[in-house]
């Protein structure tokens, strides 16, 4: 997990928070979270890129670590 405050928002984000936070295994991203300027918040699965709705930074957290157990009960 890397988390940058910056001086004013990013475009596309409405927060001054730059962020990117991954799991993976052996070369594979299993789950990314991160924001880019001109494309927003967003979460990639190996399968799709979808929107993030970012309300805080421990809810970022929180839903990141969610994800991360769910991939891990479903590989195991």
């Amino acid at each position: 997990m890397v988390v940058w405050e910056l001086s004013k928002p990013l475009s596309a984000s409405k927060h001054n928070y730059k962020y990117r936070l991954y799991f993976g295994r052996a070369g594979q991203c299993l789950v990314r979270y991160d924001n880019e300027q001109g494309k927003g918040d967003h979460v990639h699965y190996p399968e799709c890129e979808i929107p993030y709705q970012f309300i805080s930074l421990a809810k970022l957290v929180a839903d990141f670590e969610g994800d991360i157990q769910k991939v891990l009960r479903g590989v195991q």
